[in-house]
């Protein structure tokens, strides 16, 4: 059973490596010629010996040296050939499999990029770069280059028949070597991997929180934790470091070994007159070329196992479900009438419902918000609806049209989004607001900018829109972040705005033209924000009030919310018994 779920996950390759075959059959046909070449070396040094030398032939010489240049000459050109075939397919490979993964990344579902922590779809495209590795560079010639063995094994029985037993002996010895080092090694390889993705997990942890971090001085928290990983990694490093460099010098003993007992039967061999001192030469330069490939292969299993380790993770990620990426027929722009029918959502089997068989039906044209208690399940429920979730059970319906049958480019082109945190790219303001709308117009841009109030604050910097934002957006500030985020959700008109804690960053004169803003799309739009801004709360026209995944009140904002959430103390009220510490040195003795 996991032999055949192995070879599920890494048939997906094949679909790579097929349209690679004729470069590859070319790449053997190269080998082939290269090993025959190869050849030329040994007989040469053996026609040397045995005539050359005793006879003084030295017309004999002449000929064979100007034979072996025109040998060397030819074998560079294949060789040549052979890396340029390789790189070839190397750029094929890079291309074809990174394209593969990315494409498959973009199109999961948020449950399945959300369910996997940041640092293993890093890992993914480190695996990419393993696959190519493998199909194209130096293991892949190993392998090329091991069937040839048989013929330099071949020509060792026919010019030195007395010394070709100990190879016999000898090469199934390496085999062995190899078979026992892939086992051996494949194991500590995967620790080493599994322990160096601990680390990495908390590595990308650490450059995400960096502010916190700083900010908190958690450095001598995080120290031993760090230390601690890293100690883990470094040890299964070494365990496997060592076991590979224990058969490596395995292999190299055992090659040295073959010299020793060629040349010592072989001498046996001279002196019983039944081989010559140059056939000897020859055999022992052609055992070199028969072993090379084994010692390099007892050593190179580590390669192969990180290689087909890698097919695995890379092929559970292609087999996993994505979004629906083509449409049986195109329709029309919805007008923005949304329904949630016994919608229920959690994140998985046996956890907890977050959203409990929720029915809403939600008019377009209306400004709706969203308030509950932190878990109430307001930021699930507008997953849900923009499709980014898929209910466990129930039915989101757009227009009537139930959301399923949609791709996520049509929703997000129907549902500009806001999100509490602000993403942006580290590009220019214009780069970050057509993110999703490349067609956009500049008047387009201008016009979504003066809406959310962007505008009057980027045509002061003296790039304008074309401004660098930095990674994050660190060159703006929060409140900045948060209307650049705005102005992306209102490019293109979407009929539908949804808006998590938009006025979060923004001061009162901010939140008052958001107000406005947000009251005037409503006319021809569905906008729903979830927020605790008592202005705000207070120009909805309908407020829906969540607790454990339900809807629990609805209505009008003076009918279901307390009149304490309407209005906006104009001074900061000290919670009860609270009172501000004086500093030590107030402090009396």
């Amino acid at each position: 059973m996991a032999d055949s779920k192995q070879k599920e996950q890494r048939a997906w390759i094949w679909t790579v490596i097929r349209p690679l075959m004729p470069m590859y059959r070319e790449v053997i046909i190269s080998s082939l010629f290269i090993n025959i070449l190869a050849l030329a070396v040994p007989v040469f040094t053996m026609q040397v010996y045995d005539r050359v030398i005793f006879t003084a032939g030295l017309t004999t010489l002449q000929g064979l040296g100007i034979g072996m240049m025109v040998a060397l000459g030819f074998d560079f050109f294949l060789r040549q050939t052979r890396s340029r075939i390789m790189q070839r397919a190397a750029l094929r490979i890079d291309v074809n499999v990174g394209q593969k993964i990315f494409n498959k990344v973009m199109a999961l579902p948020l449950s399945e990029l959300e369910g996997k922590q940041a640092a293993f779809w890093h890992a993914l495209f480190r695996d990419v770069d393993t696959v190519r590795n493998t199909l194209s560079g130096p293991s892949a010639l190993l392998l090329v280059d091991l069937p040839f063995a048989l013929l330099f094994l071949g020509l060792i029985i026919v010019i030195a028949a007395p010394v070709a037993w100990v190879q016999a002996i000898i090469l199934p010895t390496f085999v062995f070597l190899a078979w026992r080092s892939a086992t051996d090694l494949g194991a500590s390889a995967a620790a080493e991997k599994e322990s160096g993705y601990g680390r990495d997990v908390m590595l990308a942890e650490l450059i995400a929180g960096r502010t916190t971090v700083k900010a908190l001085a958690l450095d001598d928290d995080l120290r031993p934790l760090w230390e601690s990983k890293q100690a883990e990694t470094i040890k299964k490093s070494v365990q496997r470091g060592a076991k590979a460099d224990t058969y490596q010098n395995w292999g190299a003993e055992l090659a040295t070994f073959s010299t020793v007992a060629m040349t010592t039967v072989g001498a046996l061999a001279i002196i019983d007159l039944s081989l010559t001192m140059g056939a000897l030469i020859s055999a022992n330069m052609l055992t070199g070329r028969i072993l090379g490939p084994f010692n390099q292969l007892v050593g190179s299993w580590r390669n192969f196992s990180s290689y087909l380790a890698a097919l695995e993770r890379l092929g559970d990620v292609l087999a996993m479900p994505q979004e629906r990426q083509a449409v049986t027929i195109k329709l029309d722009r919805p007008h923005g009438e949304i329904t949630l029918d016994q919608v229920s959502y959690n994140y998985g089997p046996g956890t907890p419902k977050v959203l409990d068989a929720v029915r809403l039906h939600i008019e377009p044209g209306k400004l709706i918000a969203i308030v509950g208690a932190n878990g109430s399940g307001k930021t699930t429920l507008m997953k849900v609806v923009q499709g980014l979730y898929k209910p466990t059970s129930g039915r989101v319906l757009l227009d009537g049209a139930d959301i399923n049958q949609f791709t996520r480019r049509e929703m997000a082109s129907w549902v500009g989004y806001v999100p509490q945190d602000a993403f942006l790219f580290s590009t220019t303001i214009r780069d970050n607001i057509i993110k999703g709308h490349p067609e956009a117009t500049d008047a387009d841009i201008v016009a979504a900018a003066k809406l959310s109030g962007l505008h009057a604050f980027v045509i002061d910097y003296p790039d304008g829109y074309g401004t660098n934002i930095g990674e994050g957006g660190r060159t703006l500030s929060g409140g900045l972040r948060q209307r650049l985020t705005i102005t992306r959700a209102l490019l293109g008109d979407p009929p539908i705005l949804i808006l998590d804690e938009p006025s979060s960053n923004l001061d009162r004169d901010g939140e008052q033209e958001l107000v406005g803003t947000l009251k005037s799309l409503a006319v021809d739009h569905t906008v729903i924000v979830i927020s605790h801004s008592p202005s705000l709360l207070s120009s909805c026209d309908l407020v829906l009030v969540m607790q454990r995944g339900r809807v629990v009140r609805s209505g009008r904002p003076d009918d279901v919310l307390p009149p304490q959430m309407l209005t906006r103390p104009l001074v900061a009220t000290p919670l009860p018994g609270w009172r501000c510490p004086r500093r030590r040195s107030q402090r009396q003795p």
